[in-house]
């Protein structure tokens, strides 16, 4: 996993699998940035390919404490992914959980304060 900061927003980008191995290092990043006082983030998905409970978990967590410290949580799917349904999103929606994220199809529009999410 890797980050970036673009503005005032703390970009992390996944990749390969959101699963029982990886959420805790994605929880433990989200966490760090929000210690160091980093409230807007967004998980950079489009390179997942997998993701099962335990990734939905991750992300739920993440809302919730971006919420709690009054910060931002925004996901990014590709554009078609997000409209076609990718792997991460058809998960979410299968789950009953997409509606609960702000999704945007790539970084500029993530990190655009004029742009608007993807639909659910």
């Amino acid at each position: 996993m890797a980050e970036t900061v673009r503005g005032k927003w703390t970009v992390l980008h996944i990749h390969g699998e959101l699963d029982l191995v990886t959420s805790p290092a994605v929880r433990q990043s989200v966490h760090e940035a929000v210690a160091v006082g980093r409230h807007d983030v967004v998980l950079d998905l489009s390179e997942v390919l997998f993701c099962d409970s335990s990734g939905v978990g991750v992300l739920i967590a993440a809302r919730r404490l971006m919420r709690s410290c009054g910060g931002r949580l925004r996901l990014i799917l590709p554009a078609r992914g997000a409209e076609e349904g990718s792997h991460v999103n058809r998960v979410l929606a299968a789950l009953g959980v997409r509606r609960l994220f702000e999704v945007y199809p790539d970084w500029d529009a993530a990190v655009d304060e004029r742009s608007r999410p993807l639909s659910a």
